[in-house]
């Protein structure tokens, strides 16, 4: 990797960003499968690091969190207990977006459990400098998780939503239909209209878009849990910092990421950029 060019390590990066897996990126640029794994490692922990660091202090109001499922090694019903040692079968990442500058707060990668929720929510409320308006959906973990990390100082709303088997296409990759939704105050007093959970789930879709290994039906998925962990890591730092949001762009007139209108960042990164991290 430390003899790979800039030019060629912001290449390979950019690929890893617009959903290629690794072994189509080594195609698409001529790089080893090592070399590029290898530089996706660094890559990813340099974004992790930088991105903890700062994303901090800020001045959301209006917070939406969710879950998305992803897997590492195998699926979680051929996980034996040494896959589970290992890490491997069903991978959960926690996500909180703000809802106004798209940004993605935080991330916690586990499982779904009451202890990951605590620790993701603990996360995000250490990076906030406001009261909020905090939107979930009806995951049960997430209750208590807000009210230790928050206590009353959160507006906080959830979304209850009822799905029923879609008749009209039936099978096993049929999504749901969605029967009913309707939004509920858990704690303070939400403002009804804005309990919703609908930016980051479309947020969401774009990270299973911009990253091979969250797709669900995929050979390109993580071996380690470690390797998953940093393209995370690369995929948040791409979207924060280097990808301009068509909906902030169109209502600011020119170029805009979402870390830029959270006031973390003056610029549009560019991949270099990115690869400044670890050069």
């Amino acid at each position: 990797m430390n003899k790979l060019p800039v030019a060629k390590q912001a290449e390979v990066i950019r690929l890893l960003c617009e959903g290629m897996s690794i072994r189509a990126t080594c195609r698409a640029t001529g790089t080893g499968k090592n070399t590029v794994a290898r530089l996706l490692s660094a890559i990813g922990k340099a974004c992790a690091e930088y991105q903890d660091d700062h994303l901090r202090n800020l001045g959301c109001m209006v917070v939406q969190c969710d879950e998305i499922w992803s897997f590492v090694g195998c699926k979680e019903k051929h996980a034996t207990a040494e896959h589970k040692e290992l890490g491997h079968g069903s991978a959960w990442t926690w996500t909180a977006l703000d809802s106004d500058s798209k940004l993605i707060i935080t991330w916690h990668l586990g499982g779904r459990t009451e202890g990951d929720a605590r620790d993701f929510i603990d996360d995000l409320a250490d990076r906030l400098s406001k009261r909020i308006q905090l939107s979930t959906d009806g995951f049960g973990a997430y209750k208590n998780a807000v009210r230790i990390a928050f206590g009353k100082d959160v507006d906080y709303g959830i979304v209850v939503k009822m799905f029923n088997e879609n008749m009209d296409s039936p099978g096993r990759y049929s999504p749901a239909v969605c029967t009913s939704c309707h939004a509920k105050a858990i704690i303070g007093d939400p403002l009804e209209s804005q309990i919703s959970t609908s930016h980051v789930e479309r947020s969401n879709l774009t990270l299973r878009m911009q990253n091979r290994r969250m797709t669900r039906l995929t050979n390109a998925f993580s071996k380690s849990l470690e390797q998953h962990a940093n393209a995370l890591a690369l995929t948040f730092m791409f979207y924060n910092f280097a990808r301009p949001h068509q909906t902030l762009t169109k209502g600011a007139g020119y170029k805009m990421t979402p870390a830029m209108a959270a006031g973390v960042a003056d610029h549009v990164w560019s991949v270099q950029d990115i690869c400044g991290l670890i050069n």
